[in-house]
């Protein structure tokens, strides 16, 4: 029988990259509170990941759960998502010619098994300096998208490298989930 596979997230960053990767999963996001003891980023996101794996986890047995936590980090400094475009234009501003650093944390739990992972990937990124008029273009665009951006959107010209896995930044480290996965015997493109 095959094993029931659900994401705890409504990211369509990450349901499209689990889809292109050949997943076949429930969407049944955590509506935690994103709230985090921990200072550390690499703390934060495997917290943030663990907390709503195991938020659904709770509610649904006999099934695997996934769950993921991205934030940027910019001169030791926590970027998440803006709650409004003035809070964008901000963050688009401090990222403008910058190099800052993406953390993931991924969380996999067998609720039959109860056999568990939890870890977590960075990238750095560095971005172009932009023009004002260029700006100007991604104030407001992803508020939905922790640092204001997104690396996947062709119309953003804003990244200009990244140094670790691409899929880090988008939201789920590919090299580190799909050696993960297989402990669970479950296998991605």
């Amino acid at each position: 029988m095959k094993k029931r596979i659900i994401l705890a997230s409504a990211s369509q960053r990450r349901i499209s990259l689990l889809k292109n990767w050949g997943l076949d999963f429930e969407i049944c996001p955590s509506n935690i509170d994103e709230f985090s003891k921990y200072k550390k980023p690499s703390y934060i996101v495997k917290d943030l990941a663990f907390k709503k794996g195991s938020d659904i986890a709770s509610k649904n047995l006999n099934c695997l759960i996934l769950s993921a936590d991205t934030i940027v980090v910019l001169n030791k400094q926590i970027i998440g998502k803006p709650k409004n475009k003035i809070e964008s234009e901000k963050i688009i501003r401090q990222l403008n010619g910058s190099i800052h650093k993406v953390y993931t944390g991924v969380y996999i739990i067998d609720n039959a098994s109860k056999k568990h992972s939890l870890f977590y990937d960075k990238a750095y990124v560095k971005m172009k300096e932009l023009p004002e008029s260029e700006l100007r273009k991604l104030f407001g665009k992803h508020l939905d998208k922790a640092g204001s951006y997104a690396i996947q959107d062709t119309d953003d010209n804003f990244v200009d490298k990244i140094y670790g896995d691409y899929y880090t930044v988008v939201g789920l480290p590919h090299i580190k989930l799909k050696k993960e996965l297989k402990k669970y015997k479950i296998i991605i493109k």
